[in-house]
């Protein structure tokens, strides 16, 4: 399929595979951009003393480099391997696996709607990129919920099937958080009055979301979402409305992120 770019920015990230290695560098071609050739020249290998340059790359080898310089009318891309940190590596890697997956998905899209994969790329792959930032992040989103594409205003028969590959192949994205609750009540019937807080909680609450009693008068809230801000967000929501309910009877709540 056609990329956006036919050559990488300066500063970004890409996935090599090293081709030639010789005293003075290596030659790699970039996975990315059609296998176009790179150099790392033994400078931008490692930092410090390099005795044995194949000590750190070899022939054959998946690594990740930072561009350095680009010159396309040469054909020329500069890269640097000791730029990278591990961090960067294992999420470049992963992000690359994922847009390798997205275009196996794409193409089980293709087939079902009976195009080839680049006329589905040309036809609504690009928008999909520029309203998500990837095809990955797209297929995740409709695994998460199906009717997004429909959402972010795209039309045709393609989007239900988009969709339906996503639910078929993907996993949804969750983070999980949790926080902790103290709720008294000095009324007889102070422990009702907590029940009954807690259920208009969890009335207000998705089914994301947990309340599991640790020891009086702690209680743990659980929250699973696509993303830490909306856990946050869900989390406070609940806690406040557990809060506010108990407060209306004569208790007293408060809320923490810490187990202690």
């Amino acid at each position: 399929m056609s990329r956006i770019s036919e050559f990488p920015e300066e500063g970004e990230l890409v996935v090599c595979t090293v081709q030639s290695v010789k005293n003075f560098g290596a030659f790699v071609t970039l996975d990315e951009y059609d296998n176009k050739e790179g150099f790392i020249h033994i400078r931008d290998v490692a930092t410090g003393w390099i005795k044995y340059i194949r000590d750190y790359v070899r022939e054959g080898q998946k690594i990740v480099c930072k561009v350095l310089g680009v010159d396309s009318a040469k054909g020329h891309i500069d890269l640097s391997l000791k730029s990278v940190n591990e961090h960067q590596r294992r999420e470049k890697i992963q992000q690359w696996k994922n847009e390798n997956k997205a275009e196996k998905l794409l193409e089980i899209v293709a087939e079902r709607l009976g195009k080839s994969a680049q006329e589905c790329f040309d036809e609504f792959g690009l928008s999909i990129i520029e309203k998500y930032g990837s095809l990955f992040a797209a297929f995740e989103q409709c695994a998460a919920n199906p009717k997004t594409l429909d959402q972010a205003g795209f039309k045709g028969e393609w989007t239900k099937v988009f969709s339906q590959v996503a639910q078929e192949n993907v996993t949804p994205p969750y983070v999980e958080i949790d926080g902790y609750l103290e709720l008294t009540c000095p009324l007889p019937d102070g422990v009702d009055h907590i029940r009954k807080a807690l259920l208009s909680g969890m009335d207000a609450a998705t089914d994301k979301i947990k309340i599991q009693y640790v020891g009086a008068p702690r209680y743990r809230i659980v929250v699973t979402a696509p993303d830490y801000k909306s856990a946050e967000d869900d989390m406070k929501g609940v806690a406040d409305n557990i809060i506010s309910s108990l407060k209306h009877c004569g208790g007293q709540g408060s809320f923490h992120r810490e187990g202690k």
